[in-house]
């Protein structure tokens, strides 16, 4: 069973900086893509940063560009999201995901290909204050 638990989340002033952790356990973690979306109230879930299975090959929203950087640690199972110059519209709810399947799937075209990312994390709140 695949479980994926984030932490990190909190309040934090607009230009401040956090980190999200997510755990990950129940699947090969090193031979999967994994991602972090993220949903604001009344807003669709979007596409934050996908980092492939070995580290080497990242991607990003245009609206992150620059600020936020994903990386994993394969040996422990862990995916990051460092997050700098935060701004109000960063204000989200935000989650792990991990490549495959599942009955809730978002795609990522990184333009070279698709990734379909079907299992998540319940999320955490990250809330950015003026």
């Amino acid at each position: 069973q695949v479980t994926l638990v984030e932490s990190g989340g909190g309040t934090v002033q607009a230009g401040g900086s956090l980190r999200l952790s997510c755990a990950a356990s129940g699947f090969t973690f090193s031979s999967h893509a994994m991602g972090w979306f993220r949903q604001a109230p009344g807003e669709e879930r979007e596409f934050v940063a996908h980092i492939n299975w070995s580290g080497r090959t990242t991607y990003y929203a245009d609206s992150v560009k620059g600020r936020f950087t994903i990386s994993r640690d394969n040996a422990e199972n862990t995916v990051y999201l460092q997050m700098n110059s935060l701004k109000p519209e960063d204000t989200a709810v935000y989650y792990c995901a991990a490549e495959g399947g599942g009955r809730d799937v978002m795609r990522h075209d990184s333009g070279s290909y698709y990734t379909d990312f079907g299992s998540w994390g319940r999320g955490t709140q990250i809330t950015v204050s003026s």
